[in-house]
């Protein structure tokens, strides 16, 4: 079960690059709804990691690998030519990691 866990994990993930990098993303409808789905994207694959292992040292890769994802995304947009590079973006996504270790780390105890 855990290993079918870490695979869709890993879906999830892909799924974030893929709909990070398709030329028309998802539109949520309200002003700053892209950057909500930023931080709520990266707080649940953050969260699901952080659930997922224990270990401090293992959470924290996770948390820097998913930081530099979210970074290296939005370089990839601003070289796509259809998509746009966005520091808010990134924060958002830095800012989403970070809380879903938070809430992982609080709901493990």
């Amino acid at each position: 079960m855990r290993a079918a866990l870490i695979a869709g994990g890993w879906l999830y993930a892909a799924a974030i690059v893929i709909l990070s990098l398709t030329p028309r993303p998802p539109d949520p409808g309200f002003e700053y709804g892209d950057k909500l789905g930023h931080l709520a994207a990266y707080s649940l694959l953050m969260f699901w990691f952080g659930w997922l292992y224990s270990d401090r040292s293992t959470r924290l890769a996770y948390a820097l690998g998913w930081i530099a994802l979210g970074i290296g995304i939005e370089v990839a947009q601003g070289a796509t030519g259809y998509r746009s590079f966005e520091f808010a973006d990134m924060a958002a996504n830095s800012l989403g990691v970070l809380l879903g270790w938070g809430i992982s780390a609080t709901l493990r105890r």
